[in-house]
């Protein structure tokens, strides 16, 4: 027998958890709680639900295509940040009096 093989009848001692495992308190009313209940009751929250999350958890465009995605919002921050530095440039040169455009 190896080493890391135990014999059939030997068994692990018990584990003795404490009472605040074995029985823990119930979960707490709160309102998002109660809110969940009045929706499980009712049917057709119930099913409007279950339709957002299947709609939340589709496969989007940009997980099917992550480098399009990635090239394409590349050129779209350095657009958007190239038109923040010159647009702060002008407002500087607008606000000092110099109307260099």
């Amino acid at each position: 027998m190896t080493p890391d093989q135990r014999p059939a009848h030997e068994h692990r001692n018990p584990v003795d958890l404490p009472d605040w495992m074995r029985q823990p308190t119930p979960a707490r009313r709160t309102p998002a709680r109660l809110l969940d209940g009045l929706v499980e009751r009712q049917p057709r929250l119930d099913a409007a639900r279950r339709a957002w999350w299947r709609w939340r958890d589709r496969t989007r465009w940009g997980d099917s295509h992550p480098h399009v995605v990635a090239v394409v919002s590349f050129v779209v921050a350095a657009v958007l940040g190239t038109a923040a530095v010159f647009g702060a440039y002008y407002l500087f040169a607008l606000a000092m009096g110099d109307y260099y455009y």
